[in-house]
């Protein structure tokens, strides 16, 4: 047993403290969420978030960059650098821009590795997310968040192998 749960509890339990271990800035998340009681506290935060995102330039408002799924547009965009992956984002609508931001809290300036083992889902629940947002705008959260994983994998295919000569 885990902390007093049993079962499915404990299981989850465990996966949300893996995540947390695997990528650290989900600690930071979830614990300053955890400090804000209220949904219209959390609301309140995730705009002031996206508040703070740096616009995308124009030229990168493209359809290229656009994450499919949403219902507001979203732009993404993400490339690897030293092992590291860099996401720049921007949204049309102030919540969303904010979930944007949060994203970005988690994956930004992270090893994609880090990237891929994020239980997403996991975090997501942790977070409570899931039961307070509008079903398109929970679609469109995965969707961004798939399309992150999507470019990290490619970091991680595009990387240079090392061969060592006998």
């Amino acid at each position: 047993m885990v902390h007093g749960l049993r079962g499915s509890q404990a299981s989850n339990e465990i996966k949300c403290y893996m995540a947390r271990v695997t990528n650290p800035r989900v600690q930071e998340v979830v614990e300053t969420f955890e400090l804000l009681d209220e949904w219209t506290e959390r609301y309140r935060y995730l705009i002031e978030l996206g508040g703070e995102l740096a616009p995308l330039p124009d030229e990168e408002r493209v359809d290229t960059n656009k994450v499919k799924g949403c219902m507001s547009q979203v732009w993404l965009v993400g490339y690897a650098e030293g092992g590291i992956m860099h996401f720049r984002a921007d949204s049309d609508a102030h919540i969303v821009r904010g979930l944007v931001a949060l994203v970005l809290r988690i994956f930004d300036q992270t090893s994609a590795t880090s990237v891929l083992e994020t239980d997403h889902a996991k975090v997501l629940d942790e977070l409570g997310l899931g039961k307070h947002l509008s079903p398109g705008r929970n679609n469109g959260l995965h969707s961004m968040i798939a399309r992150i994983k999507k470019l990290a994998a490619a970091a991680i295919e595009s990387e240079p192998t090392e061969t060592i000569d006998a």
